[in-house]
């Protein structure tokens, strides 16, 4: 039977299964990243691509330790926002509450947008019709609770890794464009899709979420987050680069399964690749809805945010405001996520920092495992430059002074 427990601020504990868990963080970070990926590194190159993907995932898995480790030193099971309340004080855990809002506001209007844009042509429904049919089951599940996204995400995700593997073999075997063809890198437009892979691994906020899940067994959390990365990374590297095999540059889409569907000329291929699509973004929109929720819980001490009456309301407030900007066609797809990773992704990935130091001076108890070497003062100091530089970059590009990535 599943244990579960109430903190003082409306957190409630439900147990997860390693597999649930490494479900959640590969939903977290498949999500909308996966199909615009393709599209905003056509200019690039697929070899740029590859290495922004291994360097954001290696400085993300970093700053996502960092949280763990936090995590474990403190008793009770807080978010992202209230880890930074207890060791940076309100105004630290304000900046950290609106990164996670920016951040999650902008990845569900992507999400809206590209079930959106995928369902209207699949079932030749008008976009928002689309976008209608997304957003009322993908929001049920959330409204259930912790341990139904859990299983949800094990489930789906799952399954989606599967169809991953099928349609990649099938792009291989059947490609229209040679290796040689897309062996190019243009390392001017570097930093653009370094940016958009930081989006796509700064998932901080789902550390605290899965942490509340290992309560009873703590020594899973990080094996848990590495393998989850590990999963992502093969598929974020696989799915673009089917895309590049299968069609020419210009051809390439801004939400890629409705192009790749269409140029693997097999009505099952076409079926598979949206419903591969649909299920990226909708595991990604429950793992990110869920947590965001349970911020809002803890930052404002919420203690009915277990009963689904009230978190009904709640989660309605979360999500209509991206998916009317979605409905309206205010935001586009992938700026949603390019400034979501840039801005969201910086304050998430620097803050921990400054956490993981605090909770080392002032947590509860020691963990069960700790970060060691990665820890240390240069590599934190590294972290926070580096951040703090895709950001000045994204404003210069925005300002019109530097190349834009697409």
């Amino acid at each position: 039977m599943e244990k579960q427990c109430t903190n003082i601020s409306g957190l409630k504990v439900s147990r997860l299964s390693f597999w649930e868990a490494v479900m959640m963080v590969v939903g977290a970070t498949i999500g909308s990243g996966v199909l615009g990926l393709a599209y905003a590194s056509r200019k690039a190159g697929w070899l740029v691509l590859v290495c922004c993907l291994v360097a954001a995932a290696l400085i993300s898995t970093v700053s996502m330790l960092y949280v763990a480790e936090a995590s474990l030193r403190t008793n009770r099971p807080y978010q992202l926002s209230g880890l930074a309340e207890k060791y940076l004080g309100k105004i630290g855990s304000w900046i950290l509450f609106f990164s996670v809002g920016a951040t999650c506001f902008c990845s569900l209007i992507a999400y809206s947008n590209g079930c959106g844009k995928i369902l209207s042509e699949l079932l030749h429904i008008p976009f928002e019709a689309g976008c209608l049919l997304f957003i009322i089951p993908a929001s049920i599940v959330v409204w259930m609770g912790l341990k139904a996204t859990g299983v949800a995400e094990k489930f789906i995700s799952g399954g989606m890794t599967f169809m991953m593997l099928i349609l990649v073999s099938a792009s291989l075997l059947s490609a229209k464009v040679s290796i040689s063809q897309i062996i190019y890198a243009h390392w001017q437009y570097a930093m653009p899709i370094f940016n958009i892979t930081i989006f796509v691994f700064a998932v901080q906020y789902i550390v605290p979420e899965i942490a509340r899940g290992f309560r009873h067994q703590p020594e899973k959390l990080v094996p848990s987050i590495i393998t989850g990365f590990g999963i992502s990374m093969v598929i974020l590297m696989l799915v673009p680069l089917s895309v590049f095999l299968m069609l020419p540059v210009d051809d390439i889409t801004e939400v890629a399964s409705l192009s790749w569907g269409r140029a693997l000329e097999s009505p099952i291929f076409y079926l598979m690749v949206n419903i591969f699509a649909f299920c990226a973004m909708i595991t990604s929109f429950w793992a990110i809805s869920e947590s965001f929720l349970t911020n809002v819980v803890d930052k404002f001490h919420l203690n009915g945010g277990n009963d689904r009456k009230f978190r009904l309301p709640l989660l309605m407030i979360i999500v209509a405001p991206p998916f009317l900007l979605a409905f309206l066609g205010l935001v586009d797809f992938v700026n949603a996520i390019y400034y979501a990773g840039t801005f969201g992704g910086l304050i998430m990935s620097v803050l921990p920092v400054f956490i993981l130091n605090k909770a080392r001076r002032q947590g509860d108890k020691e963990p069960v495992w700790a970060c060691g070497f990665m820890a240390i003062r240069g590599v934190q100091v590294f972290m926070v430059l580096v951040f703090c530089g895709t950001a000045f970059y994204t404003i210069l590009g925005i300002a019109g002074i530097l190349p834009a990535g697409w």
